[in-house]
């Protein structure tokens, strides 16, 4: 089959390799973590309990990265799951680390919120989002808002910054790969965002806001 001139295997394979970077960038995160901690207890030795267990926690971390992405890769349809957005949350910004001076606030109504998604994979996406605003504000700590909430349709979730907003120049192409607004960035966070969204049967937008960017996340109920 062939749409707008690029055959579906080549479509797929394209995806695979979008998704294959976006897998080296997001292990570069937790194995520098997990070199630091290891520097750390080698310089003390009777200390290095906090160390380990965050070498451990992040090794784990790696390997999730590795199993929900190759899942996506292989076009498998994301397994959804009844989960506490709260958790998710707390899930996505564990892996961008623990040192990073980020004011967040959360809006959860409730704040015991159940949303049906692969928790790993919308964490993901979370995750995405949180390290773009922290990266554009740099070095700055930006504020980082997350509101939710449950409709009929599904929940809708709306990730903001007070950073400077995405240029207007590439808003229309943001999700497509390669397009980028931030210095160093690979513009690849967005696209897969983008897929793990579709594979949720939701979707991921920019909303136009007077300051900052502001994404808004749909989940079908």
């Amino acid at each position: 089959m062939i749409v707008d001139g690029v055959t579906t295997e080549h479509a797929r394979l394209i995806a695979i390799g979008e998704i294959a970077a976006e897998i080296a960038h997001e292990l570069r995160n937790a194995l520098q973590v997990v070199a630091t901690s290891a520097y750390l207890a080698k310089l003390s030795p009777a200390t290095s309990a906090p160390h380990l267990a965050k070498i451990e926690r992040h090794t784990r971390i790696a390997q999730e990265i590795v199993d929900d992405l190759m899942s996506l890769a292989r076009g498998e349809p994301a397994k959804a799951e009844p989960s506490l957005l709260a958790d998710i949350i707390v899930h996505a910004r564990a892996s961008l680390g623990e040192d990073l001076h980020v004011h967040y606030t959360d809006e959860l109504t409730p704040s015991t919120l159940r949303v049906r998604a692969h928790p790993g994979l919308l964490a993901r996406v979370l995750a995405v989002l949180y390290d773009n605003a922290i990266a554009i504000c740099a070095p700055r700590a930006p504020q980082i808002v997350t509101r939710a909430s449950a409709g009929d349709t599904g929940t809708v979730i709306l990730v903001s910054d007070d950073g400077p907003g995405v240029p207007t120049d590439i808003a229309t192409r943001i999700f497509d790969p390669l397009v980028t607004g931030r210095a160093g960035g690979t513009g690849l966070g967005l696209a897969l965002a983008k897929r793990i969204m579709q594979a949720h049967g939701g979707t991921i937008a920019l909303v136009a806001t007077e300051r900052g960017a502001c994404f808004r996340i749909v989940l079908p109920a």
